[in-house]
């Protein structure tokens, strides 16, 4: 299969360039969340990212147990020649082009669409939508639940793809960037925000995605590319200035929005949610 040789670099997990990369990317978020905020919160801002990085070291520790499955699943892909890949002959452009427009369809909208409308994923996607204070950090606040459900779907994707293993970690590194991009508190022009946003995700439109009120926290389900969002009429575009974050159906005391231990347990509490 016809590849870039700038892809060689992802040709194996590296999990110290990863952790790098993630840093790098969060800190860049969060400094242009500073000098261009859209909200003018009042919190503290360090407890709110000492829980969510907490659960980012959740999240961490399940990627690295996966590491050794997701390399077995490539090579046994690339030596059985397995996928749609292999039974077509494009350019490597194309081929890139299409695996990441492939796995973000299946491991960002699909699987984020089925998130929000399976109850017993939902109770475990919820975690991530329990953040008041949406900012760059909340782009790590995961349940493990979460995370796994979206690694084993984007494995399904590689493997109905064919994609080479460099595809795959090459759309993670990009993945990274937008999650703390997207989240983060920044403001953006409005023109700037349309005319990007006619193919790409942005920062506005994942913050209606976190409205505390239906029907726009079931909306905006991308995560790279806003066109899944326009073709299966999924979209919300309004006044960002209208966004409140948060979720009107859960029960809970404010404080426990910070509590990582209540947050976890948050999947298995019957009863927290008001539609039950």
């Amino acid at each position: 299969m016809e590849t870039f040789n700038f892809l060689n670099f992802f040709n194996d997990d590296k999990p110290l360039v990863k952790f790098i990369w993630l840093v790098v990317c969060i800190a860049f978020a969060w400094i242009l969340e500073g000098t261009y905020p859209l909200f003018k919160y009042n919190y503290n801002k360090r407890s709110h990212a000492k829980t969510n990085f907490t659960l980012l070291f959740f999240t961490m520790i399940i990627n690295l147990a996966f590491a050794i499955f997701t390399v077995g699943i490539f090579d046994w892909v690339a030596r059985e020649h397995i996928g749609v890949l292999y039974m077509v002959h494009l350019p490597a452009w194309a081929n890139l082009l299409i695996t990441i427009m492939w796995i973000d369809f299946v491991a960002q909208y699909f699987i984020h669409y089925l998130l929000h409308k399976v109850p017993f994923l939902w109770r475990f996607h919820v975690i991530h939508h329990d953040d008041t204070h949406l900012d760059a950090t909340s782009g790590t606040r995961h349940h493990p639940g979460d995370f796994i459900t979206r690694e084993l779907f984007a494995l399904l994707a590689c493997v109905i793809i064919g994609a080479p293993m460099s595809y795959y970690f090459f759309y993670r590194f990009v993945t990274i960037f937008l999650t703390y991009l997207t989240h983060s508190n920044i403001k953006i022009p409005t023109w700037v925000d349309k005319t990007i946003g006619l193919v790409f995700i942005t920062p506005n439109m994942h913050k209606f995605h976190h409205h505390y009120k239906l029907p726009w926290t079931d909306s905006n389900y991308g995560n790279i590319f806003s066109f899944w969002d326009r073709i299966f009429k999924t979209l919300t575009v309004d006044d960002p200035s209208k966004i409140r974050y948060g979720l009107d159906t859960l029960i809970r005391e404010e404080k426990n929005v910070e509590s990582v231990k209540f947050q976890l347990k948050l999947p298995f509490i019957k009863g927290i949610h008001k539609k039950e």
